[in-house]
């Protein structure tokens, strides 16, 4: 209704004073603007990955060092299981850590020969499966001729799966589909706990095969009086026409309610830098690996987006490597001559190797950028030493090129790639440090009040919800993150410190202690 001094808020009439967060920090609520609810769906399986993380019930499970340390972990969780047909899932594996090794089927048939077992890479975008859960997919013969699927020396698969149309058709095999799906009631509702202990009230969840049923999930889990976030779920093109992929998301608008918004697209263009699957312009990978994959095909991304301009449906795109970001900013361009929309908002998802051309492009042609800052901390070291190599790494997620370049910028987690937490991912973009402690790229670093821009205005409008959320204002939904700090006080090293004591959403209490 109204913001301001007591003694102004006060001429609206008789009130009832609440002092319960007189001694907290009250900040428009925090959004993410790119995760994934399977998040929540994930924490029903095994954490393999080399960071310490935090579970739901804030349990702090070690990161694992050694293939033989992810054999271990896996086997003793297969020790608690009954069935033993039941597949074992673990995720979050991050082999660039461990020299690089490719994980084979061999090293999970030490788990169990017999038991479908699987692993998903940190990135999301690689499956690792043992020789049961080949067979399962009917995938373990010779004569395999996919990029996604190397071969070892044997002439079969090796186990490891890249790109959407290999691993998740086999992921079904080793118990992934519910998990990359989030059609699990109880992982939103774990994934609603998560975004409470990061003072998120608004969350993407970018990228879901929707259908009248998991909408109707989605719709029975967030309008539960309880649920405390409002998530952003965006269809993605996998499954669907491009006719029907439009249509199917035009006609969700209509069904958004404030715990859900409905009605957006996602486009996955290519993969990962980390797992070699991105696509790079010229000189390519540091280490000589060969180029990525591409997800789309050039015409497909075309008509989608043809379609959707004509349509009103905004498009995120995910983009990791700088030649499927050139890919998009020409398809678009292509597509606003035919269609013409002077506030589309198509934002790039990751973006990560945009050159200051690029972004200056973007900026002419009114697209949205959304940074994946995260990577710093999480890979920068080693993107520095073997992925894209020095020039190129203090460069990556180039905040202050994009800000400078008029391009509305917001930055994420892509949880559950690293975990979620806005006030991380700001500190991440205000200073840039890696995991070793280097600062890197110094020129592209933003200050701590553009970081927090970042996270909640800067969020709000690549979402087209900024006449909703993002900021402190009349008409706007009570949202806000209750904190016991003060991050406007923070430098951009101890922003990540600035402790969440929970949220307000749409006016209703939630405390992280207790939900």
């Amino acid at each position: 209704m109204a913001a301001g001094s007591l003694d102004e808020l006060a001429t609206w009439g008789a009130f009832t004073l609440d002092e319960r967060f007189a001694d907290k920090v009250i900040m428009p609520g925090l959004i993410e603007g790119h995760a994934h609810s399977m998040e929540g769906a994930l924490w029903s399986f095994t954490y393999v990955g080399w960071f310490d993380r935090m579970d739901p019930d804030g349990k702090i499970w070690s990161g694992v060092k050694t293939v033989d340390d992810v054999v271990d972990r896996m086997s003793q969780i297969k020790k608690t299981m009954n069935d033993p047909n039941e597949p074992l899932l673990g995720w979050g594996l991050d082999p660039i850590y461990m020299d690089n090794v490719r994980v084979t089927r061999h090293d999970l048939d030490r788990v169990s020969a017999t038991r479908p077992i699987g692993i998903l890479h940190a990135s999301g975008h690689i499956l690792n499966v043992n020789t049961k859960g080949l067979e399962l997919a009917g995938l373990l013969k010779p004569g395999q001729n996919h990029p996604g699927i190397p071969l070892g020396d044997d002439g079969l698969p090796n186990g490891e799966l890249k790109s959407p149309e290999i691993t998740m058709p086999a992921g079904k095999h080793v118990g992934m589909d519910r998990a990359f799906l989030a059609a699990d009631a109880e992982g939103l509702r774990n994934y609603g706990r998560l975004c409470v202990r990061a003072g998120v009230t608004t969350s993407s969840d970018l990228g879901q095969q929707l259908n009248d049923d998991l909408v109707g999930l989605f719709e029975t889990v967030t309008g539960q009086a309880d649920y405390p976030v409002c998530l952003v779920a965006f269809c993605i093109n996998l499954g669907k026409s491009p006719a029907e992929l439009v249509d199917y998301t035009a006609s969700l608008k209509d069904r958004s309610t404030q715990r859900l918004e409905l009605g957006k697209i996602k486009v996955i263009a290519d993969g990962s830098i980390q797992g070699f699957s991105a696509r790079l312009q010229w000189p390519g990978y540091y280490n000589g690996a060969p180029n990525g994959l591409w997800y789309i095909a050039p015409d497909q991304m075309a008509d989608i987006y043809q379609r959707a301009l004509a349509a009103g449906v905004q498009v995120h795109t995910h983009t990791n490597g700088d030649e499927a970001t050139q890919l998009a900013i020409e398809t678009l361009e292509g597509a606003l001559r035919k269609h013409p929309d002077f506030d589309h908002r198509f934002t790039l998802q990751h973006c990560q190797l945009a050159s200051e051309a690029q972004f200056r492009k973007m900026g002419r042609l009114g697209m949205c950028v959304n940074l994946f800052a995260n990577h710093h901390f999480y890979w920068g070291d080693e993107h520095f030493a073997l992925t894209v190599g020095p020039e190129r790494a203090e460069r990556m997620n180039a905040c202050r090129t994009a800000l400078d370049q008029g391009v509305p910028m917001t930055i994420h987690s892509d949880a559950p790639v690293t975990p979620l937490g806005p006030l991380f991912t700001a500190g991440a973009a205000a200073s840039r440090r890696t995991a070793s402690g280097r600062v890197q790229g110094e020129h592209q670093r933003i200050s701590v009040k553009e970081a927090l821009y970042a996270v909640t205005m800067g969020a709000a409008i690549t979402m087209k919800m900024d006449d909703q959320i993002g900021s402190i204002e009349i008409g706007k939904r009570a949202d806000f993150a209750v904190l016991y700090d003060d991050p406007t006080e923070a430098d951009p090293d101890t922003l990540k410190e600035v402790r969440v004591w929970g949220t307000v959403q749409g006016g209703r209490i939630f405390e992280a202690a207790t939900i």
